[in-house]
Parts: C-alpha cells; sequence; structure tokens
C-alpha cells in the first residue's frame, strides 16, 4: 500500500476513532449527560467484529510477530471484575496498533472493512484465572505527531450489549508520553494504560492488568463497600511529598513513588483515628517483610491525623517510634492532614476516618488495596500473599524474569 493512502488511513482513523472516543469523555464529565451506551459509545470500535474468530483463546499473536522486523513484544495480565480483586474469565479483548513506521498498513488479507484499523490487530479471550497475552511488535508512533506509541484495547464482556474502549496502553519510556500526557491527562479507563516494558533476552514483556467498569461511563456493575478509602485498584498511586521523620529519607520530603516507584510499594496510612499498639505491630510485620524482599519493597507509614498537629512534635513523636522498633527500612511519615494541598497528600484520597488504609502498587500502579486491617496473623497472611501475587508472573523476588 503507497503511503500516501497510509497517510488518509490514519486521518480518516483520527476523524472517526480517537476524537470520537474523546468526544465522548468529554460528553460524559457532565452527570446529567450520563445516558446511552456503557463506554458513552465509540466510534471504531465496532470493527472489533470484523474477522472476529469463531474460538478465541487467551493468547494470540499477531501477524507482526512474524513478518515485522520491529522489536517483540508481549503484552499481558489479568482481567479483574469490579473492584480489581476477583479475575474475571471469558471476556474478550479486541487489540489494534500501528506497525514499525506508525502506520495501520493493511494487506491482501485484511478485511476490506477492517483497513483502517490496519492488519496489526487481534482478539484474546481472559481464560478461567483472567490471564491473557499477546504476542505482537511494539507499535511506532504516528508520523509527524505528538502522540506516543499505543496499542488500542476494546472490551466486550458477556452480559453486556456493546463493546467499550479503555484506556490505550502506553510505553512509561517512550519521549513522547509525559509531554501528551501534560496536554490530556489518561482518564484511566479500565485501569492506567501506561505500562513499564522489561526485557528478557530480545522480547520486551509489558504488564497491563483492566478493571472491569473502573471509570466507565454507564457501567451497570456497582461496587458495593460500606466504607471508601483511597483510589481505585487499577488507578496510578499518585504522586506526593510527605516530611520523612525517620528511616532512609529522614529530613526530607522525598516522594515515594516518585523515588522508589519501579518495584512494589505498599503505603500504610492512618489519619485521625490512630491505635498506636495496632500501629507498632503492623510496622513490626512491615520491616520484615521488607527484610525479606531487600530493595524490590519498599514500606511507607503516612500518618495524616490533623487534629492538634504540630510538625515539630509530629516529627518526634515518629523519630521516638522509630527507635524504639529499630526501624531500619520502613519510612516514618507524616503530613498535616490528608486533605493537605501543599503536599499533595489529597490525591490519595484517604478517608481520615477510616482506623487505616493499606494501599500497594507497583511500578507505580495500584495493585491492591485494604481497608480498616486489625494487625492479626490471618492480615499479616493476607498482605504478605498479596504481595507474593501482584509482583507479576514473570519476575521472581530479585527482578528478573523467569519462565
Amino acid at each position: 500500500m503507497k503511503k500516501g493512502t497510509l497517510t488518509w488511513l490514519i486521518l480518516v482513523f483520527f476523524a472517526f476513532g480517537c476524537k470520537g472516543q474523546t468526544e465522548s469523555a468529554e460528553n460524559i464529565s457532565n452527570p446529567s449527560q450520563r445516558k446511552g451506551p456503557v463506554g458513552g459509545g465509540c466510534d471504531g470500535c465496532e470493527l472489533m467484529y470484523i474477522g472476529i474468530p469463531k474460538e478465541i483463546n487467551a493468547t494470540d499473536t499477531s501477524a507482526g510477530w512474524y513478518e515485522e522486523k520491529g522489536q517483540k513484544l508481549l503484552l499481558t495480565g489479568t482481567v479483574f471484575e469490579p473492584g480489581g480483586k476477583t479475575p474475571a474469565p471469558n471476556i474478550i479483548i479486541y487489540y489494534w496498533h500501528t506497525d514499525t513506521e506508525g502506520y495501520y498498513a493493511a494487506d491482501t488479507k485484511t478485511d476490506p472493512k477492517a483497513k483502517s484499523h490496519g492488519r496489526l490487530r487481534g482478539w484474546v479471550k481472559s481464560d478461567e484465572n483472567g490471564k491473557y497475552s499477546i504476542y505482537t511488535i511494539r507499535p511506532a508512533p504516528y508520523p509527524n505527531e505528538d502522540l506516543p506509541a499505543h496499542i488500542h484495547l476494546s472490551i466486550k464482556e458477556t452480559d453486556i450489549e456493546n463493546e467499550y474502549y479503555t484506556d490505550d496502553v502506553v510505553f512509561d519510556d517512550d519521549p513522547l508520553l509525559i509531554p501528551y500526557m501534560k496536554k490530556y491527562p489518561p482518564e484511566n479507563r479500565g485501569g492506567s494504560g501506561i505500562v513499564r516494558v522489561l526485557l528478557k533476552d530480545n522480547l520486551q514483556i509489558a504488564e497491563h492488568d483492566i478493571i472491569l467498569g473502573l471509570n466507565i461511563p454507564n457501567y451497570p456493575k456497582k461496587q458495593v463497600s460500606e466504607k471508601q478509602s483511597g483510589l481505585n485498584i487499577g488507578d496510578d498511586q499518585p504522586s506526593f511529598i510527605p516530611f520523612h521523620a525517620f528511616g532512609p529519607d529522614k529530613g526530607s520530603q522525598a516522594c515515594p513513588v516518585c523515588k522508589y516507584g519501579r518495584y512494589h510499594g505498599i503505603v500504610f496510612l492512618v489519619g485521625n483515628n490512630p491505635d498506636w499498639d495496632d500501629i507498632k505491630k503492623w510496622l513490626g510485620f512491615l520491616e520484615l517483610q521488607s527484610s525479606l524482599r531487600q530493595k524490590y519493597l519498599k514500606a511507607y507509614f503516612v500518618y495524616g491525623n490533623e487534629n492538634a498537629y504540630s510538625k515539630s512534635k509530629r516529627e518526634k513523636e515518629l523519630e521516638t517510634i522509630g527507635r524504639e522498633l529499630n526501624l531500619q527500612r520502613t519510612a516514618l511519615t507524616f503530613v498535616p492532614s490528608f486533605s493537605d494541598s501543599k503536599t499533595e497528600a489529597n490525591l490519595n484520597k484517604i478517608n481520615p476516618e477510616t482506623e487505616n488504609t493499606f494501599i500497594i502498587y507497583k511500578n507505580r500502579r495500584i495493585v491492591d488495596k485494604y481497608i480498616d486491617l486489625k494487625a492479626t496473623s490471618e492480615n499479616f497472611d493476607l498482605i504478605s500473599n498479596s504481595l507474593d501475587r501482584t509482583r507479576g508472573d514473570f519476575f521472581d523476588l530479585d527482578g528478573m524474569p523467569h519462565n
């Protein structure tokens, strides 16, 4: 196909694909307008049904894997039910992306009705454990555009009438990503689309979990929870700058996720109702986990009690506890309150009236969350098992890939 034709196809896609998605996202920002199909509509997503196979597996390999000279890529992850904890089987994921030159290039095998999506397209269906894997090549950004390279995804659930799109998969090492995000903040539809790529031999591996219904307008399933605290599983853990009273960054306002976001992080947040006997037991547990997992886990205690706040007293209080418990790895930090805009602590959306909130993140993305946990052996096991489960299918505790 001639490049001129390919360029025209890209322009058509911009007019009827990505632009349509952006407009629908804008329309649903007003609650009074939240009517219509699940997801708010998606021009071009209906092409997922063109050429769809009768039998769809949990693993698919695109034509690019065999025919392109680009960087081989494995995009893999788990699909979860709303809430991000229960795996969701039998969910169809349709993907399409550009080739190594940034074009949606078609060939003689491409269905004429789906040429605007090109030949690098396919389908997977999550298995009984919610897992899926796509073997393809890493796409290139559109020529002469500031949009980062991306992979489009559309979702079809069996009990929802229409398909809907999620955030595009984008790559955290793409130099176009940060400037673009500053102009167009992601919606986190289905969770964050930003993936960190790791290398195994000549294969790049990117883990991307999908949370059904997360930030999807008109989604019929509702999460039932008596208490809410913290962002959703699947969202990005935000940057914020607490005061470090004790630990490796004592005396600074180091941002936990900025400085140590590469591997696992667990943030233990307590607001206006501290139970210090319970807190000390949790801190001992977190110190043990940090010691066992070495540099691949960073643990933080963030105290945000806004009652009778004094910076100097709060600092001394936490320093005393750190010395009492002989903490070496766990950081004891504090903010004036969880609504404090100066430290951006409000971005965490912590309910200060809960006894505690535990946020577990990996590669800056929240992968698990718990509220109001007492320091019992059962709950220690709960957190430990969560850290094991969310470390990733392809990486051991030494950070290296395994088969």
